[in-house]
């Protein structure tokens, strides 16, 4: 495969799914960026679905809880693709990818295919044992393992109509801030409060309707995106003394691996 050949030639490469959640910087990448497009779904019993990386993810979760099945109802309205959210451990509303896999298949950097079992890997909060593997080349499938609900698609149409992406369409491209890291504190919440709905840093602007997007309003560049979020956690600490960490990955331009902003 494609990275295999670029570690046996000492190439810098990255997979990204629909790169939603990654900043790049101004400077760009200096390797080979591969577009994940492994869109597969194969249903292998009732609730269970092995699926593509590549696959989208809210698609995923509104045929899933149309299905009737339980556990990917939060999905509908996150974009971006399952090897992503794998990756991420994505999830809101209570619920999160982690909760509902029962497999991954991944290959190595060496070429090496491998199949791990979810009672083998550790997650938490936004995060993935993927995130530090270095010699992870990319996540192939997933398997999910979901339970029967009659519930579940009312479910799904609720967590829609009051998400993201009932709140906050992005037609100029946008991603998602710090992380909602306290139950009695949210960071749309707290950004909020802090008075910083609609601030700006060059074209990098806090949504005026979610709080927890920052989006490109016109002619930002990573530097200005940077700017604010280190500004909107900042304030945010001095105000509540609450430290937020973005969910955002930075890309260096000369580096192999992802990194927050924290790291540039």
């Amino acid at each position: 495969m494609f990275t295999m050949y670029c570690h046996e030639n000492s190439l810098r490469s990255m997979i990204i799914g629909k790169g939603s959640n990654c900043l790049f910087d101004d400077l760009g990448f200096d390797g080979c960026v591969i577009l994940n497009q492994i869109g597969f779904l194969e249903r292998i019993e009732p609730g269970m679905f092995r699926v593509g990386s590549g696959f989208r993810f809210n698609h995923l979760g509104i045929l899933c809880s149309n299905e009737g099945f339980t556990g990917l109802e939060f999905a509908g309205g996150i974009p971006g693709t399952v090897g992503g959210a794998a990756y991420m451990n994505a999830g809101a509303n209570g619920q999160e990818t982690a909760d509902v896999i029962d497999s991954i298949e991944i290959v190595t950097t060496d070429g090496k295919f491998q199949i791990l079992n979810r009672t083998d890997l550790n997650f938490g909060y936004r995060t993935s044992p993927f995130q530090d593997m270095e010699d992870l080349a990319a996540i192939v499938a997933v398997t999910f393992q979901l339970k029967h609900s009659e519930s579940a698609r009312r479910r799904q149409q609720e967590y829609l109509e009051r998400g993201f992406q009932g709140q906050c369409p992005l037609p100029k491209g946008g991603g998602c801030g710090p992380r909602q890291i306290y139950k009695a504190y949210y960071a749309a919440e707290l950004i909020e409060r802090a008075g910083l709905k609609g601030h700006r840093v060059g074209g990098a602007m806090v949504s005026n309707i979610h709080a927890n997007f920052f989006i490109n309003s016109g002619g930002s560049t990573s530097e200005d995106m940077l700017e604010l979020i280190n500004l909107v956690k900042e304030m945010v600490y001095q105000k509540f003394g609450i430290q937020l960490k973005e969910e955002v990955l930075y890309v260096h331009p000369f580096c192999n691996s992802l990194n927050s902003n924290s790291d540039k």
